[in-house]
């Protein structure tokens, strides 16, 4: 029996004098020099020292609470981070302490891979142990880049944004860049692979067809470490560097890697990206993330709904997916281990 759900996030800071230790949570073992961290926080003191993926995920649980109850689901909601507070370990706490034995987890990722599916397992493994033998059974729902509501939110979103651009900008997707060892690791490690790169592109082609869009272009974005180690590209800078030189009069840009308007949206693409297009004289208009669309919050219940019901997985795609739910094989053991 399913008790609770979990939604698991990232986590940001949400304030100043609370960047700079979120970064080296983020960072603690990577041997990422501080100089590197100090420029990195500059951009969370752009936005005043407050990342918006808390408030994000805030607003998202009170869609999701009400999604629940309207579905018959009126399961608690519990909110854990893995980088900043609230922290995985206590809410899991707080959750055995409130009688939680078994709970369905919602990751804010749609994706497989390390960092993206993976690393979410861990974080569930670390607070089950932090808590001890209390801990209740915590059970991360699948990845859900091709659910029917995920792709027709993005495709609205889309439609909204090119309808603002006009029909002579091209569509650009973009998604958080990898390494490609860790790419085609997770592609190796998953039976029958589920690569990363693979997953965001069919989800690209869905949300362009759905919208109408004829022509699309998928790029990387808000990559870091050290320069010779080779990661997803092209970057999205770069490649409007290489629309302009085309002709190219606009862009369309649709973050389809992302859930909400987190750093990495609002600094990478509000910011450098569309200070960029200005440079060189071109349109930008970027798409809305769709955690905020009704829809987003409906998938999430159905998720809950397959693990709770055994409802049948929706997916728009025969693309290889992995977790509970796709009525196929699991997350295994060494599904999707990071690359050192």
């Amino acid at each position: 029996m399913t008790d609770a759900l979990l939604v698991l996030s990232f986590g940001g800071p949400e304030a100043p004098d609370e960047v700079r230790p979120f970064l080296d949570n983020v960072t603690r073992g990577r041997g990422v020099p501080p100089q590197r961290l100090d420029e990195v926080a500059q951009h969370y003191m752009h936005f005043g020292g407050v990342s918006p993926i808390n408030h994000c995920n805030r607003t998202l649980i009170t869609a999701i609470e009400q999604a629940l109850t309207t579905a018959g689901l009126g399961l608690p909601v519990y909110f854990g981070n893995r980088n900043w507070h609230p922290m995985v370990e206590d809410t899991v706490a707080a959750m055995a302490a409130d009688g939680v034995r078994r709970a369905a987890v919602f990751t804010t990722s749609a994706w497989g891979g390390y960092s993206g599916c993976r690393q979410y397992h861990e974080d569930i493994a670390r607070a089950r142990h932090a808590v001890g033998p209390g801990a209740p059974d915590l059970i991360k729902l699948r990845q859900f880049f091709d659910h029917p509501l995920f792709i027709a939110a993005c495709a609205d979103a889309l439609r909204a944004a090119r309808d603002q651009a006009g029909a002579d900008a091209q569509v650009v997707f973009t998604a958080h860049s990898v390494p490609l060892a860790a790419d085609a690791a997770a592609g190796l490690a998953a039976q029958g692979g589920h690569r990363y790169s693979e997953q965001v592109a069919e989800a690209a082609r869905l949300v362009a067809a759905a919208a109408g869009v004829d022509s699309h272009d998928v790029v990387w974005q808000s990559r870091s470490g050290p320069p010779q180690v080779p990661w997803l590209e092209p970057d999205v800078v770069d490649h409007l560097d290489a629309l302009h030189a085309a002709g190219v009069p606009g862009v369309v840009v649709a973050p389809i890697g992302f859930i909400s308007d987190h750093l990495e949206v609002v600094w990478d693409l509000d910011h450098e990206a569309r200070q960029r297009a200005a440079t060189l004289g071109m349109t930008f208009v970027r798409a809305a993330t769709p955690g905020t669309d009704p829809r987003f919050a409906d998938m999430v219940v159905e998720l809950v709904a397959e693990q709770v019901h055994g409802a049948p997985a929706r997916r728009c795609s025969q693309v290889p997916a992995a977790g509970q739910g796709t009525n196929g094989t699991p997350c295994t053991t060494h599904c999707c281990e990071p690359v050192r």
